[in-house]
């Protein structure tokens, strides 16, 4: 039997066929294909003075790296967020689409073409160093280099950053910029506030100490936190923490934020710097948002785990050559909105899972990190207000890893790691999970978070 195909389907066929294969041997460039995925997805860390170790804002610099980057984008090890975005959302989600993937990999793999670069130029959408927060109002400095030195101790100490207003403000984020990423492994800000006539002088005394070498209370003298009579002036609760990866938070207007006198010091209880065995410098410093309005909203925040308000179970000690879960839980006794959360463990870290079982037996998923990574600690904001009603039990569940196979592991041969009293070095472990809120208002869940 003869088949009889009519030239109307054979031109078709054609067609179909060599719209396919236009399809896959499209052209990539740099300047129309690349650019966009580059700029949005990796220069915000990948840019002068920021997180990256190197920039990736132009041409010659994204082909100088083509191919670690092809190998990085497809191992999905960049751009780096560790939670699992098939588990719950985020704001200013890190990560590429299997499309922007595979636009990347085919460009390099079509040999990097650049089309036309001569109008092409990197503008970030806010500056270079604060993100997408905008440039601050005020930035308040070191007044020098701070020396760490070599001696691969962990250093812990007390830190002022006092600052002169012209009146009394409102503040509406604080975020730390770390001046040597590689060592700032954590910070706990407070605001010192002086009434009026207390204190002629914020800027008298040292503006550090050592705790490893005075106890407290001689620090607090040391630094002359004191008002001038001796007295001591109010301390605002926590308005800055830091971990290694974390970028600041600024809600819209009216969540968060506070109040403040003229005259101050941002007060860090606590900064931690990890070990090096050479000497090296940091020039930390804090960028300052203000506000024209109080804070209708004042947001609040609990913590679960070591240093927190609920039992790690069993005791957080891990020992040698085995891999160990622990968990924590809250039982939650108002509706509430939550805005951020924040898991942290130390170098020993696995994995991390976090959810909220509401009365009724249903689960609320909050966070899932498959695989923890101890240099990506970020606060990660929800979308929109988050409710957890009233009743609800809060779990977090970590697995840490203390074997050979852990190439973070701190020690080899493995020893035993756990908490201790005080401030945590970089080689004990941690386990925490700390959840921004506010009390819930009707309506909350339909508010988005995306700063204004």
């Amino acid at each position: 039997m003869k088949l009889r195909v009519s030239k109307y389907l054979l031109f078709n066929v054609g067609c179909l066929f060599f719209s396919a294969c236009s399809t896959s041997t499209e052209t990539y460039t740099f300047t129309e294909h690349v650019s966009p995925i580059v700029f949005t997805k990796c220069a915000t860390c990948h840019r002068l003075d920021h997180a990256g170790p190197f920039p990736l804002t132009t041409y010659q610099q994204v082909v100088k790296r083509a191919d670690a980057i092809k190998f990085v984008v497809n191992a999905k090890m960049m751009p780096p967020w560790p939670a699992n975005p098939s588990y719950s959302h985020f704001l200013s989600e890190k990560t590429l689409t299997a499309q922007e993937i595979e636009v990347v990999t085919k460009w390099i793999e079509g040999g990097c073409l650049p089309g036309d670069t001569s109008t092409l130029h990197y503008t970030p959408t806010a500056d270079a160093v604060f993100s997408n927060l905008g440039k601050p109002d005020l930035i308040l400095k070191m007044p020098h280099p701070f020396l760490l030195k070599g001696n691969s101790k962990d250093k812990f100490y007390l830190m002022k950053f006092p600052y002169e207003l012209d009146r009394d403000t409102f503040i509406k984020s604080i975020v730390f910029v770390p001046g040597n990423r590689k060592l700032v492994h954590h910070v706990n800000g407070f605001i010192i506030q002086y009434d009026e006539g207390k204190k002629k002088n914020v800027f008298d005394g040292d503006w550090y100490v050592d705790t490893d070498s005075v106890d407290v209370k001689t620090g607090y003298e040391i630094l002359k936190l004191a008002n001038d009579d001796g007295t001591y002036p109010m301390l605002t609760p926590s308005v800055c923490n830091y971990l290694p990866g974390v970028e600041g938070v600024m809600y819209p207007n009216g969540i968060g934020g506070f109040s403040i006198k003229r005259s101050g010091a941002i007060f860090l209880k606590d900064i931690h710097y990890g070990p090096s065995r050479i000497n090296q410098f940091d020039s930390s410093y804090f960028a300052v948002y203000f506000d024209s309005k109080p804070p209708k909203r004042r947001t609040l925040e609990f913590q679960l785990g070591t240093l927190g308000v609920s039992a790690i179970e069993p005791k957080l000690v891990i020992p040698p050559n085995q891999e160990k879960t622990f968990s924590t839980h809250l039982k939650i006794p108002i509706d509430i909105s939550v805005l951020t959360i924040n898991p942290h463990m130390h170098l020993l870290g696995k994995s991390y899972k976090a959810y909220a079982i509401k009365p009724s037996g249903d689960t609320i998923p909050l966070i899932s990190i498959p695989k923890w990574d101890f240099n990506w600690q970020y606060f990660y904001t929800f979308p929109q207000m988050l409710k957890i009603p009233a009743g609800s039990v809060v779990w977090a569940i970590g697995t840490f890893d203390n074997t050979t196979k852990n190439p973070n592991n701190p020690f080899s041969p493995p020893r035993t790691v756990a908490e201790r009293d005080g401030s945590m070095r970089t080689t004990d472990e941690m386990f925490q999970f700390i959840v921004t809120y506010l009390p819930y208002q009707k309506g909350d869940e339909n508010i988005s978070l995306q700063p204004n």
